[in-house]
């Protein structure tokens, strides 16, 4: 009898442990390259959150177009950093992570200041394909997005950087960007006067941990997610880490 349960226990295969695979374009500090020391405020919520339910989180670096199609096909678990008009089909918590502040950028000598879709009537824009704006900008862009004097699109991982690097170069006058997002951008790349930023969208736009509408798992992990945030607001973890990041706002 020994000898069965030994040759048992020596053949059993380890339970697998249970992944989540979250995913988005670089969007820094909401979320970082996959092998930085700091992955970003948003994996690292996931990361914390779901470890203490048992579940590995498996974070990867694509562009947004492919990352929202993918969620979308349940072929990843969830879309780090989305607004809900990026993807109003996914589950999304009733607690948002965060919040995107959206302001216009140009290079310092240029006078025009956003005061309203009708500015834009003024300006050449850069926008990220598949990104939201708000309803409102959204719609300015699908309209004249074949108009290149109006609107011109980037993609790819580096989609920020082309859009900075065609203000500089004079090649579009301004860019729409997170506030914070550029603000690293420009700091890290040691050019923190290339830009000025000339006026913001309202309202703040609230960004999420999309979770994909084709995967019955979602509903479960969007509950312990809504859970984690809420203790992590309540016992300030959440507040810690957003300082670890440098934001001292409210997210």
């Amino acid at each position: 009898m020994f000898g069965l349960v030994f040759w048992a226990l020596l053949g059993a295969t380890p339970a697998r442990a249970e992944t989540l695979v979250i995913a988005g374009d670089i969007w820094c500090p909401v979320n970082c390259a996959a092998d930085a020391a700091q992955r970003g405020i948003f994996v690292e919520l996931a990361e914390q959150i779901f470890a203490e339910a048992g579940i590995e989180v498996e974070y990867r670096v694509l562009n947004w177009a492919r990352a929202v199609h993918d969620t979308r096909l349940g072929k990843l678990n969830a879309l780090v950093g989305a607004g809900v008009q990026d993807a109003p089909d996914f589950l999304f918590s009733d607690t948002a992570p965060g919040i995107s502040r959206m302001c216009f950028y140009a290079q310092p000598s240029r006078l025009w200041r956003y005061e309203g879709l009708s500015s834009l009537a003024n300006v050449s824009l850069g926008a990220i394909n598949g990104y939201s704006y708000g309803k409102d900008i959204d719609s300015y862009i699908r309209t004249h997005r074949r108009d290149s004097q109006r609107v011109q699109m980037a993609s790819g991982d580096n989609a920020l950087a082309i859009n900075v690097e065609k203000v500089e170069l004079g090649r579009i006058d301004v860019v729409l960007a997170n506030t914070w997002v550029m603000a690293l951008f420009l700091s890290r790349n040691r050019m923190p006067d290339a830009l000025e930023q000339v006026g913001c969208r309202v309202p703040d736009v609230p960004i999420y941990l999309a979770f994909s509408p084709a995967l019955e798992s979602s509903k479960r992990y969007v509950e312990l997610f809504e859970q984690g945030l809420q203790r992590y607001r309540t016992n300030g973890r959440l507040q810690a880490l957003l300082r670890a990041y440098g934001v001292y706002e409210a997210f």
